[in-house]
C-alpha cells in the first residue's frame, strides 16, 4: 500500500509539472508589464501618425511642400541666429572702421549710433536675449554686477512691456540689421553739403550711355599717343611754303 501511494504521488507531481507553463523570458515579462504596454501603444500611435503623414503628403504635394519649406526655413533661421559674441565682434569692427576716418568725413548718424553702443557696452548695460528664430540686443539701466538697491529690487525692475522701446538691434539670419543699416554710407558726411543748393545736395545715378562713354574714355586714356594727325597737318603747310618760295624766286 505504501508503494502504491508513493507511485501515485510521483504521477501527480509529474502531471502538475506538465500542466504548469514554462517560465517566460525576461523580454516577455518586460513586454507584458505596464511600462512595456504603454511604450508599445506609444510606438503604435507614432507609427500610425507617420503613415498618415506620408499618405497625406502623397495626396497633397503642394501643401506638404509649403509645410516642408516653412520647417526648413525655421531650422535655418534657428541655426544661423547670431549670438552675443557676434554682436560684440560686429560692433568693434564698425568702431574700427570709423576710427580710420577723419571726424570731418564721418557720417553723423553712423558715428553717433556706434559711439552710443560702445558707451553702453563699456558701462555693462547691453543685454542679449534669444527669441528662438531671432535675437535682440536691448539696453538696461544698470550693470548686472551693480549692488545698488534700485538695481537689485525686483519691484523697481523694468517691465517687459517697455522692451520694444529699449531694443537696440535685431539679429536674424546671421546679421545685425539695425547696425548694418546705420553704417550705410558711413564715410559720407551729409553736413558738408547743407550749404549747397537743393539740386546739388542729391545725386542721380548715371545712365547706361554715360557709363559706357566714361568706360570708353577710360580705356582710351591708356592707349599710346599717335603723331600721324600732326604729320598730315604739317604736309599742306610745307607745300604752301614751297609754292611761296618758288613764286618769290621767279619774281
Amino acid at each position: 500500500m505504501a508503494s502504491m501511494r508513493t507511485a501515485r504521488r510521483m504521477f501527480c507531481a509529474a502531471a502538475q509539472a506538465a500542466a504548469t507553463p514554462a517560465p517566460s523570458s525576461r523580454w516577455e515579462r518586460l513586454k507584458r508589464s505596464k511600462a512595456g504596454v504603454w511604450c508599445g501603444s506609444l510606438l503604435s500611435d507614432y507609427k500610425e501618425a507617420f503613415r498618415e503623414m506620408v499618405v497625406g503628403a502623397w495626396e497633397r504635394p503642394l501643401k506638404s511642400s509649403v509645410y516642408l519649406s516653412l520647417l526648413g526655413g525655421a531650422y535655418v533661421c534657428f541655426h544661423t541666429k547670431p549670438d552675443q559674441s557676434s554682436f560684440e565682434a560686429a560692433l568693434l569692427e564698425r568702431s574700427n572702421q570709423l576710427s580710420l576716418l577723419s571726424p570731418w568725413i564721418r557720417n553723423g548718424i553712423s558715428d553717433g549710433h556706434v559711439q552710443s553702443l560702445v558707451k553702453l557696452r563699456n558701462e555693462g548695460r547691453l543685454r542679449y536675449a534669444s527669441l528662438g528664430l531671432l535675437s535682440v540686443v536691448y539696453r538696461a539701466d544698470y550693470d548686472p554686477d551693480a549692488t545698488l538697491y534700485e538695481a537689485r529690487c525686483s519691484n523697481l525692475s523694468v517691465p517687459w512691456r517697455e522692451l520694444p522701446q529699449r531694443v537696440l538691434d535685431v539679429g536674424f539670419t546671421g546679421c545685425w540689421w539695425m547696425l548694418d543699416s546705420k553704417m550705410k554710407d558711413y564715410d559720407i558726411n551729409n553736413d558738408e553739403y547743407k550749404h549747397l543748393p537743393a539740386h546739388l545736395q542729391t545725386t542721380t545715378p548715371p545712365s547706361p550711355q554715360q557709363v559706357e562713354r566714361n568706360e570708353r574714355l577710360h580705356r582710351d586714356s591708356w592707349l599710346p599717343l599717335t603723331m600721324e594727325d600732326k604729320e598730315e597737318e604739317r604736309k599742306p603747310v610745307d607745300k604752301m611754303e614751297n609754292v611761296s618760295e618758288q613764286s618769290q624766286i621767279k619774281l
